[in-house]
């Protein structure tokens, strides 16, 4: 008999991942959620596995052999609380993907504040087009690989360390439940307000990753950032950096940045390696890329393979992805931290240039809808020239002492010759933009979330734009 897995919260990118992965391996999947809606109720769908709207005991009759329990689901969940009254097996997406997908394999875990998914992806996609069949466990959807977890052959398992916690009943960060052997640290920042009181105590999550990778293992950092470096202290393993400084292991030379991506030649511990062409601009993805291309020479795969995979590798769903491209262009990204949001803008600068550039944003993190990094996001937002900051998710969470004040945040850009407009509801921002948009306009809708449909909705304003000038 099939064994059954239940999860509880499956519409999630990465629980419905794992859940797709273990369907096609065999076993029988099924579970429930708040929010069932297309994209991810046709793609559970389209891979047999019905979800079940809302939550409900009878879901859980007769009882599955285990529960899978996602990272947004707390005690009073009517499923929870039968499963712990009902003595059923539970356990967190992440002990699920340790014991169910990595298993004996090695595990390469790709971590830091910004830019894991892209970086896990192009890790991916880099033993992929060498042929190694990689298993793999990443929180978005590759281009090029189709899907966001897949278990694999290869003897390789790749996986997207997030720094937030596990589950209600586990309060450690997810990557310390993948068995790290090679691991990369892109960079540290204060984020994930909700659970983390400050900087340092980010730091001391990822210090207990780095105390998990073998002494046989790797470690690679980025040697531009200080906090990274600083976590890396004293670990058990052999470490190398990358990046732009001149004492970095993995050291980018004569970088250059064009419409097309970014061209850098490449050297480690002083030997050359030749130039290397990434179809994404700006020294955030170099750095990216860099960390990839190590985790790649350092598992043996040719340096020729990696340059042509890296030329051929098309991003993420989300990640500065194109949604409409005509008389104007219409970016959706995932940006939701100032620092995102800075690169995310400065790449497009550099692939889009002299061309007017929207930066529209959705407070919808934990962090970005309160006020800790509020003059980190007017920086941010101040590297566009049209501004606008949409409705605050759930603002009651927050006292007026707490709460981001994003009408401050649009003044102070107007003040700095910037138009700006703090816009709360979805239809009056397009309104905003039908009003004011230009032939030849960028615009980049940035959030973690929905926003309300408003990718959809700029997109066919911007398709109205197009006929009207006859394209």
């Amino acid at each position: 008999m099939k064994k059954r897995l239940y999860f509880i919260g499956l519409c999630g990118t990465a629980m419905a991942g794992a859940a797709v992965a273990l369907k096609q391996a065999g076993y029988e999947i099924d579970g429930s959620d708040e929010g069932v809606y297309p994209p991810m109720s046709t793609y559970l769908e389209t891979n047999g596995i019905t979800c079940r709207k809302g939550f409900s005991t009878s879901n859980l009759e007769p009882p599955p052999d285990l529960v899978v329990i996602g990272n947004a689901m707390s005690r009073g969940n009517p499923e929870v609380e039968h499963v712990l009254n009902s003595r059923i097996p539970f356990m967190s997406l992440p002990a699920l993907i340790r014991e169910y997908f990595i298993a004996d394999r090695t595990s390469i875990v790709v971590a830091g504040t910004h830019g894991k998914t892209s970086t896990t992806s192009l890790v991916a996609w880099l033993f992929e087009f060498a042929g190694e069949s990689p298993g793999f466990m990443i929180g978005g959807v590759p281009k090029d690989l189709r899907e966001a977890c897949r278990t694999g052959k290869g003897s390789m398992f790749i996986v997207e360390g997030d720094e937030y916690d596990t589950a209600f009943f586990d309060k450690r960060s997810k990557f310390v439940h993948y068995a790290p052997h090679t691991t990369v640290i892109n960079n540290i920042e204060f984020d994930h307000a909700d659970i983390f009181r400050d900087l340092n105590s980010v730091k001391q999550s990822f210090r207990q990753l780095v105390n998990l990778i073998p002494g046989n293992g790797l470690l690679l950092v980025s040697g531009d950032d200080t906090s990274a470096v600083e976590v890396s202290a004293g670990a058990h393993t052999n470490i190398e950096t990358f990046g732009f400084g001149e004492r970095n292991d993995w050291l980018a030379l004569n970088t250059r940045y064009s419409e097309d991506g970014s061209r850098f030649q490449l050297t480690r511990s002083g030997n050359a390696l030749g130039e290397f062409v990434y179809p994404f601009a700006g020294a955030f993805h170099v750095r990216n890329a860099m960390a990839a291309i190590a985790v790649a020479v350092h598992h043996g795969i040719p340096v020729q393979t990696i340059r042509d995979g890296l030329r051929a590798f098309r991003g993420v769903k989300r990640r500065m992805d194109i949604v409409h491209d005509g008389a104007v262009t219409v970016i959706d990204d995932f940006a939701h931290h100032p620092t995102a949001i800075r690169e995310t803008l400065t790449a497009l600068r550099l692939r889009y240039p002299g061309r007017r550039l929207w930066a529209i944003f959705e407070p919808r993190s934990n962090t970005s809808t309160r006020n800790l990094l509020q003059q980190d996001l007017h920086d941010a937002l101040a590297h566009a020239d049209v501004a606008i900051i949409g409705p605050i998710n759930r603002p009651e969470r927050y006292s007026d002492e707490q709460r981001l004040d994003p009408e401050a945040v649009a003044s102070s850009l107007e003040q700095d010759g910037i138009l700006a407009a703090h816009i709360p509801d979805v239809d009056e921002i397009i309104s905003f933009i039908e009003s004011r948009l230009q032939v030849g306009d960028v615009l980049a809708v940035m959030s973690n979330g929905s926003f309300g449909g408003i990718h959809g909705k700029i997109a066919t304003l911007a398709g109205s734009i197009a006929m009207d000038n006859g394209g």
